[in-house]
């Protein structure tokens, strides 16, 4: 059986297709589809307002810069992520602050944000984690007691929802309902690509201009937005920004990949059934709960198992499986050890990643192939 990769984009013909007619256009970059999938993804999610930029990092980026972080805040996020989801406090000079997690959900502890606020804090960046979002209503109360801005790192979760009692309506990731921005990632592991990728969602318009200001050098051409005018030609910037645009190209691509979200999300719902069959009733492997009124968009499958680095080594060096481990404690990494971060700040997130594995999910996964892999799976673990 051929390579099997824990995660890859699917591009069909009329991706190809799209992306073509976008090199074929007058406009490569800044031109109509860009709008166009801003548009499309705003829609989706539910939010009034959507802003592409280049990848899910800079979407991180100009999310903290519109919230006003900078030298001297804290900002409270999840242990179990991306380096991303604390570095882009580093890059406003804030000091990024790791929260605990649940031990049978890997998602951020409400309660132990609390204990993490300081008269410091200015924002809390909650990570919906393998696509099942966390708990936002909690944490939104959490803010809202502290006059703390909320940003969503759903990365993982475009396509998932919850909802706070049965009979109510779904909340779509990505409406910022519990939030004032909501960031996204296109970069192909995630459930839609544009190659990379990535945007910030917001219902605010002041949020909204600041986010395009920060996306694109801090200029503006808009008179709205002058100090002065000198005549067409000029422009004038206002905030120190970034070259964090887009290009027609990408969102072309990007807007394809949207009209089959749902069939992505939906067939990742299947291989998680099949596993979750062939995994819950074994007593060495422990799995990540879906907790009631939360639909996941499983954008991954994590396996925990106590002999976590025979298990990993093995299925690496005498199968074809590609697995992987989603998260090493960001704290963990050397930038930040250097900075004075230790060990021991999330013990829940530090045992959580000792156990980690995270097994081929995507949605083309063949029948035959995720037969294959838990197989192997279960032959890693008994032998």
């Amino acid at each position: 059986m051929k390579q099997i990769p824990y995660a890859t984009q699917w591009i069909e013909e009329d991706d190809i297709i799209a992306v073509a007619d976008a090199l074929r256009s007058s406009n490569l970059t800044q031109g109509p589809l860009v709008e166009e999938f801003e548009k499309s993804i705003a829609q989706y999610c539910g939010a009034k307002y959507a802003v592409a930029v280049s990848s899910g990092t800079a979407a991180l980026h100009v999310a903290c810069l519109a919230a006003g972080v900078s030298v001297g805040d804290e900002v409270v996020t999840s242990a179990n992520t991306f380096a991303a989801s604390a570095n882009c406090v580093l890059y406003c000079g804030g000091k990024p602050v790791f929260a605990d997690i649940e031990p049978d959900t890997a998602l951020i502890d409400p309660a132990d944000i609390r204990k993490k606020l300081t008269k410091k804090t200015k924002a809390i960046i909650p990570v919906h984690f393998a696509g099942q979002p966390a708990y936002m209503e909690e944490i939104s109360k959490i803010a809202k007691g502290n006059d703390l801005k909320i940003i969503e790192d759903a990365a993982h979760a475009i396509g998932a929802k919850y909802r706070l009692k049965k009979g109510q309506d779904w909340i779509k990731v990505g409406s910022c309902y519990h939030s004032d921005m909501t960031i996204l990632s296109f970069h192909p592991v995630k459930h839609i690509t544009t190659g990379e990728g990535g945007a910030v969602l917001t219902n605010d318009q002041n949020l909204y201009e600041k986010l395009v200001f920060f996306r694109s050098h801090g200029i503006t051409r808009s008179t709205k937005h002058m100090k002065e005018t000198e005549g067409l030609w000029y422009y004038e910037m206002h905030e120190l920004g970034f070259n964090y645009r887009l290009t027609d190209i990408q969102c072309a691509l990007g807007t394809s990949q949207l009209k089959k979200l749902d069939k992505f999300v939906a067939r990742r719902k299947e291989i998680a059934k099949m596993y979750d069959e062939a995994f819950s009733s074994m007593e060495r492997i422990d799995l990540i709960k879906e907790k009631k009124g939360f639909d996941s968009s499983r954008h991954l499958y994590v396996v925990l198992v106590d002999n976590r680095k025979n298990v990993f080594n093995w299925l690496k060096t005498e199968t074809n499986i590609m697995v992987n481990v989603h998260y090493i404690p960001v704290y963990f990494h050397p930038y930040y050890r250097n900075l004075g971060y230790e060990r021991g700040l999330c013990p829940i997130a530090e045992e959580y990643y000792s156990r980690a594995i995270s097994i081929p999910m995507h949605p083309k996964l063949s029948d035959e192939e995720i037969e294959y892999v838990i197989e192997k799976i279960k032959q890693a673990i008994l032998d």
